[in-house]
């Protein structure tokens, strides 16, 4: 069983950055890809960004483009998302999911940290 676990969530201000980390455990880990979701407050949760976990290929939301930058270390099994020019619009619960198929859905998912955007 993989367990994914989230980390660096808080408060920050508007312009602001934070720096989000998912550390994965459990049996031999080798994901397809890796993904940050978020759900803000009355919405649906939605895709943030995704990187591949041998090639390192990216996909990002177009609403986060140019702001965030996702990142993984494979000796680590981690993973991380550096976000830039924070809005108020940003806050919400982070998930951190993987996708063990290219043809499959994200089979694992993390706990959540929350991310508060003052403006």
């Amino acid at each position: 069983q993989v367990q994914l676990v989230e980390s660096g969530g808080g408060l920050v201000q508007a312009g602001g950055s934070l720096r989000l980390s998912c550390a994965a455990s459990g049996r031999t880990f080798s994901p397809y890809a890796m993904g940050w979701f978020r759900q803000r407050p009355g919405k649906e949760r939605q895709f943030v960004a995704r990187i591949t976990w041998s090639g390192g290929n990216t996909y990002y939301a177009d609403s986060v483009k140019g702001r965030f930058a996702i990142s993984r270390d494979n000796s680590k099994n981690t993973m991380a998302l550096q976000m830039n020019s924070l809005t108020p619009e940003d806050t919400a619960i982070y998930y951190c999911a993987a996708l063990t198929t290219a043809l499959g859905s994200y089979n694992y998912w993390g706990q959540g940290t929350q991310v508060t955007v003052s403006s």
